[in-house]
C-alpha cells in the first residue's frame, strides 16, 4: 500500500486530491492550520476508506521547522512516504509597487519554500528507494505573469523553477516529478462571486489528472500537466 503526504488538504485542490487518493487505497499524512478541519477531514477519508491511515497535524507551513516536524511524525507514523503533493499556497493580489510590505516573503514561504523543505526532507530517501512521485501544485501564473497579482507570478515562476529541477535531479533515480499549472478553479478564495460555475475549472478535475498519472506505467513521466477553462481565464 502506499503511503502519500498532502499540504493544505482541508479545503479545494488539497481536499479533492485527499479524496481521490483515499478512494484509490492510499494511506495519507495530511496538514493544515486548522485542527477542527483536520479532524473533519479525517473522519471524511476514513468514511470514503475505512482500511486506509490518515495521519493529521496542525501545521503552519510557512514554516520551516513545522514542516519538517510535519514530515518527520508523517515518516514515523506510516513508515515511508511515496507520493508528495505540494499543494499549500497563498495568492494575495496586488501589483509589487502597491503591495504591503512582506507580500513577496509570506508567499515565497509557503508557495515556494515549503515544497523546498519537502524535497529536501525526502529526496534521498526517495533515491534510495528508486520509486515515488512528487507533485507541485503550480498555477498559469508560473507560465505567464498575471495582471494585479506581481509578487504572486513571481513565486509560482519560481516554484515551477524548483519542480524542473526537482526533475532533473530524480530523474535517474526513476523518482517523478510533475508541475501541475490550473487555470481559474473554483475554490474557497472565489466565495461570493457572481462567476458562473462554467468559468472555473473543479478541484476534483485537478484531482483525476494526479489519479491518472499516478496509474501510469513506470517509464512514463508527466512533465507538466496544464488544465485551463474550456472558456477564457478570467
Amino acid at each position: 500500500m502506499q503511503n502519500a503526504l498532502i499540504t493544505g488538504a482541508t479545503k479545494g485542490i488539497g481536499l479533492a486530491i485527499a479524496k481521490a487518493l483515499a478512494k484509490e487505497g492510499i494511506n495519507l499524512a495530511i496538514c493544515s492550520r486548522n485542527d477542527k478541519e483536520l479532524l473533519q477531514v479525517k473522519e471524511a477519508l476514513l468514511q470514503i476508506n475505512p482500511q486506509i491511515k490518515v495521519f493529521i497535524r496542525s501545521t503552519d507551513c510557512s514554516l520551516r521547522d513545522e514542516v519538517c516536524q510535519f514530515a518527520a511524525e508523517a515518516e514515523q507514523e506510516l513508515q515511508s512516504i511515496q507520493i508528495i503533493i505540494n499543494n499549500v499556497g497563498a495568492f494575495f493580489p496586488a501589483s509589487i509597487l502597491e503591495e504591503e510590505e512582506n507580500n513577496l516573503q509570506k508567499q515565497l514561504d509557503l508557495n515556494l519554500m515549503a515544497g523546498y523543505e519537502l524535497y529536501r526532507f525526502f529526496g534521498k530517501k526517495l533515491m534510495a528507494a528508486k520509486h515515488g512521485h512528487i507533485f507541485n501544485i503550480c498555477s498559469v501564473a508560473g507560465k505567464q505573469v498575471v495582471a494585479n497579482a506581481g509578487s504572486y507570478s513571481v513565486t509560482k515562476f519560481a516554484q515551477r523553477g524548483l519542480n524542473d529541477v526537482m526533475r532533473e535531479e530524480m530523474k535517474a533515480y526513476q523518482v517523478k516529478v510533475t508541475a501541475v499549472f490550473p487555470g481559474s478553479t473554483l475554490t474557497d478564495s472565489w466565495n461570493g462571486t457572481t462567476i458562473t460555475t462554467e468559468k472555473f475549472i473543479l478541484p476534483q478535475d485537478v484531482a483525476a489528472a494526479i489519479i491518472t498519472c499516478l496509474k501510469m506505467s513506470a517509464g512514463a513521466n508527466v512533465d507538466e500537466l496544464i488544465i485551463q477553462t474550456t472558456t477564457k481565464e478570467i
